[in-house]
């Protein structure tokens, strides 16, 4: 909530008196008034940068008719407002020279050192760069400031300010460009900006953003907030008037102001939750800035004993303060005529921080207070953490955002520590933020003493006890229900890893079978005899390295019989002629379809061996198996039609595989049973196959049409080889209502 003041009306062109107006606030003179904070040194640095970004500009034009330098200064003025110091200050009047101006990063460190270009080179945009969608070059360019503003957070200050006074002039903007921009300022910026605790750069952002993007709502609100206030000014005096006497009677220091909701944040209340604008209740309010912490809990029971709070709706974030370090107590009554008012109570250093957030640290050194904030940095850091793992720029800024919108929940350790979460988060975003090592290790855990599912999401007061073990593992299916960006990044990586590690395990096996069809009884090492053999190969497959080349033959990205006919010619070329015997053995014993030896699966494989969800294989299966490009070894049914046609197109990438004697665990198969219709007839047919140690995954129950006498069940469950199938579908065709029960393979037809 505040009071912004804007026009009614969809923002036009400036006036030429306009134009001349803010030519005048943004002029260096205007400037220099807000920097008596700075040291001369400071001052002179601050000038130094104007002077060669008025150079730099010279002859550019803003939209408006302006020079553009009113640009750089309006955002240094909003940095002043903060407090920074002169490397931002600097870099606030340079942050447009690089992508501009055709000045390199090079030539602000020789002018202005390595601080200020660093700040500059991170809010530069990456447009120079090419990318094959704009979503992908915003995702690089916000990937590039989020990064630059983890490591100094003055990176993103500056761009809020940038960000701030571009909306400010976007009436001098083509309409065209509106929406875009007004749509990233919304979903990206004004989000970022709470999420620092820039509060009122935060409901300006939202409020432009609004006044630009739908006009005409905004003007419809304007009026009929107009419209209330005169309706309700009597009200609201009364109540400020009976406060006022009240505080005074009870001996307290009160700094008392009126507020009233942003109109975006009551559009936001009126289409969220269907409300029409008399239904929204909590419009007014009123602020109280008091001397101590214990003067607000003072203030809030003389409110509480002159009117009725309405319940639910008392807030005590002094005691535990938001995310982004917000503090306040948050009350509302029930006023005169029954107009719900809310008050907020807070210390001066309070509202500091709740208005400027990160911004704040400045301001508190500015006035020597020992309590300079760190408001942030835990977000902050764990940008870094997900850029470790993340090197996609879609897949970090997807991380990211999630983390926007953190309406908190409240929870504590068995210690009785208490820990903020975004709400809906569960146990396992829980465990990963502890510690990733927790989250890794993860089994189980106990909400308030009780076992519960890792996906429940946590409440507040919660107290969350993570159960590890040293042999658990990231599941993939924890990626279907995590809220936060660094759980989601840190499960994401894990797989990754193991997957590659597998991956290249996979391929180890797959060469060196290859090798023995090409009459090589071992694969050579890669040490001094050998070294330039191997380094030669990397350099005909254009792997970097040999566990790069043996992950991507396991990924199915090389062909392992082609690299082995590479390596046997070299080795022969070498004077290591291969062994007559060995090669005939293995030509005569090879499968007579694939070019390679064959691979044993028994299930524990995980990402490295996927199973074919067009005909499911089971133990027991004749099967074989297709090193798809970048997916791994797929396992089909020799039988399987999508593997025939695979087989027709690509018959090179097809190895030999075998089940192992004992497989490690079930395998999904699908069947459909046809029934007679009746009463109960699903559960007895659900019985029937759980009855056979069998556990059902999925379930689809065809349309029922009217006076259909049989209808279709088609069921996924979990057996252990073919044995254990025949025996279901036994019990399955025992049950009298079931006409028949048979296996569904792609491309094969039902099988018996």
């Amino acid at each position: 909530m505040s009071v912004v003041n804007l026009s009614s009306k969809p923002t036009g062109p400036l006036s030429g008196s306009a134009a001349a107006a803010n030519a005048a606030a943004a002029s260096f003179a205007a400037l220099t008034e807000k920097l008596s904070y700075l040291n001369p040194e400071g001052l002179d640095l601050v000038r130094r940068a104007y002077r060669y970004a008025d150079e730099a500009h010279l002859g550019q034009l803003r939209n408006s008719g302006e020079p553009y330098i009113t640009h750089p200064i309006a955002v240094a003025a909003q940095c002043a407002e903060w407090k920074l110091d002169a490397q931002a200050l600097s870099a606030a009047l340079l942050h447009d020279a690089m992508e501009d101006c055709g000045i390199t990063k090079t030539d602000l460190i020789e002018r202005f050192g390595i601080q200020v270009a660093d700040l500059v080179d991170g809010l530069t945009k990456l447009d120079k760069l090419e990318f094959n969608t704009r979503e992908e070059s915003q995702a690089e360019s916000f990937r590039k400031m989020l990064l630059a503003m983890a490591r100094d957070v003055r990176v993103i200050l500056i761009k809020l300010a940038d960000r701030s006074h571009n909306m400010r002039t976007m009436g001098d903007m083509p309409r065209s460009k509106w929406g875009r921009i007004s749509n990233e300022t919304l979903e990206i910026y004004a989000p970022i900006a709470h999420r620092l605790g820039l509060n009122q750069t935060y409901r300006e952002l939202q409020e432009l953003a609004f006044q630009h993007l739908w006009p005409w709502r905004h003007q419809v609100l304007s009026k009929a907030i107009q419209k209330a206030r005169h309706r309700r000014r009597d009200l609201m005096q009364k109540v400020e008037y009976e406060v006022a006497a009240a505080f005074l009677k009870a001996g307290l220091q009160v700094r008392l102001s009126g507020r009233e909701k942003t109109l975006y944040s009551i559009y936001k209340k009126m289409d969220g939750k269907h409300l029409s604008f008399a239904q929204v209740t909590d419009i007014y309010g009123f602020r109280l800035i008091l001397p101590d912490v214990i003067d607000c809990y003072t203030a809030l029971g003389v409110l509480h004993q002159m009117y009725k709070p309405v319940p639910g709706k008392f807030k005590d974030h002094i005691a535990i303060a938001k995310l982004n370090g917000y503090q306040s107590l948050h009350t509302t009554i029930v006023g005169p005529s029954g107009l719900n008012v809310e008050f907020q109570m807070r210390t001066e250093a309070m509202h500091l921080v709740a208005e400027t957030g990160v911004a704040a640290h400045w301001l508190y050194k500015d006035k020597g207070s020992s309590n300079e904030t760190n408001l942030g940095n835990k977000w902050l850091q764990s940008l870094l953490d997900i850029q470790d793992e993340t090197r996609d720029a879609t897949e970090f800024w997807d991380h990211v955002k999630v983390d926007l919108f953190p309406d908190a929940v409240y929870v504590f350790t068995p210690k009785s520590k208490i820990m903020a979460m975004p709400r809906g988060a569960t146990i396992v975003d829980f465990a990963y933020a502890v510690h990733s090592d927790v989250g890794d290790r993860t089994m189980a855990a106990k909400v308030n003493g009780e076992q519960v599912p890792l996906r429940t999401e946590l409440r507040n007061g919660d107290i969350i006890e993570v159960i590890t073990s040293s042999v658990a593992s990231p599941n993939p299916a924890w990626l279907g229900f995590v809220r936060t960006g660094r759980a989601r990044s840190k499960i994401r990586h894990y797989l990754k890893t193991m997957a590659y590690s597998e991956s290249q395990g996979l391929g180890e096996k797959l060469l060196a079978q290859a090798l023995r069809a090409e009459g090589i009884e071992k694969m050579p090492e890669r040490n001094g005899v050998h070294a330039a053999l191997w380094d030669k190969l990397l350099q005909f497959t254009g792997s970097k390295t040999q566990d790069d080349l043996l992950t991507d033959i396991g990924l199915g990205k090389r062909v392992a019989s082609i690299v082995a006919k590479r390596l046997a010619s070299m080795l022969s070329d070498a004077g290591m002629k291969p062994d007559a015997l060995l090669l005939s053995r293995e030509r005569f014993t090879a499968h007579e379809t694939v070019s390679q030896g064959s691979v044993t699966v028994d299930g524990s494989e995980n990402a490295s061996v996927q199973y074919a969800t067009c005909c499911r294989p089971v133990p027991g299966d004749a099967i074989v198996g297709y090193l798809g490009r970048g997916e791994g070894l797929v396992v089909h049914t020799d039988q399987c039609g999508v593997a025939q046609r695979l087989k027709y197109k690509d018959s090179e990438r097809f190895i030999a595989v075998e089940w192992s004697e004992e497989p490690t665990r079930a395998f999904e198969v699908a069947v459909v049973v046809t029934v007679s219709n009746g009463k109960g007839v699903l559960a007895r047919v659900a019985s029937a196959i759980t009855s056979a140690e069998a556990d059902i995954t999925h379930v689809l129950m065809a349309d029922e049409v009217s006076g259909q006498e049989a209808t279709d069940l088609r069921f996924v469950f979990t057996v252990r080889d073919k044995v254990h199938l025949d025996t279901v579908l036994g019990n399955l065709r025992r049950v009298p209502a079931v006409l028949q029960a048979q296996r569904v393979m792609s491309g094969v037809g039902r099988e018996a």
